[in-house]
């Protein structure tokens, strides 16, 4: 038998991005630096990004405070859609607003998410093979975070909506032999001063 040992999966929103999402801001730039200082005592091996340029810009920035980690560029990682629920499964009195905003999304995010998430799920999660355990940074997009705690959480599958993650945030997720996945952390922005924590998240839900 192979053995098996823990992962723990560090999960991230991307930095702030600039209006068009073509670059990150000052800010977004800031906030990376700062996540990348936070996980310098962090055992991390691999970083993983999406293939979109706030994501990428945000892995580099991070790597900067990590040196000879290496950055992993990961279709999976991208942003889109992870799962389309039906009217049925929705609670009845926010169904209809739910299902016409997730149809204003590009074609390709809506056809094209579901099959990513699940390989989001294959890459990503679960424990690895050996006696090591596995540290490993995911800078990712906040569909793709709600997805993966909805998955460590074992929550129905459209409950990845409502699962908001600031820019630059930290999750943490473990996966242990024989045991259910753990949140350690979720949306953990101590690492960065006030005026940098919660860009990206809904502005009612800002504490």
């Amino acid at each position: 038998m192979t053995a098996s040992a823990a992962r723990y999966l560090y999960v991230t929103r991307h930095g702030q991005a600039s209006d068009d999402e073509s670059t990150l801001t000052d800010a977004g730039r800031r906030q990376a630096t700062l996540l990348g200082e936070r996980l310098r005592g962090a055992p991390v091996t691999a970083i993983h990004h999406g293939p979109l340029a706030r994501a990428e810009q945000t892995a580099r920035l991070v790597g900067e405070q990590l040196p000879g980690v290496p950055l992993l560029r990961s279709e999976p990682a991208g942003d889109y859609l992870p799962y389309l629920p039906s009217r049925e499964e929705l609670p009845v009195e926010s169904a209809d607003e739910t299902l016409a905003r997730l149809a204003a999304f590009p074609a390709a995010e809506r056809e094209l998410g579901p099959g990513l998430a699940q390989e989001a799920l294959a890459r990503f999660t679960g424990t690895v093979e050996g006696d090591e355990p596995r540290h490993e940074l995911l800078v990712t997009h906040n569909f793709l975070v709600g997805w993966l705690v909805r998955a460590a959480l074992d929550a129905p599958k459209w409950r990845w909506l409502g699962l908001n993650h600031a820019n630059a945030a930290l999750t943490v997720i473990r996966y242990a032999p024989g045991r259910p996945p753990a949140l350690l952390l979720f949306n953990d922005t101590g690492h960065l001063p006030a005026e940098l924590r919660w860009t990206g998240f809904p502005p009612e839900l800002r504490v």
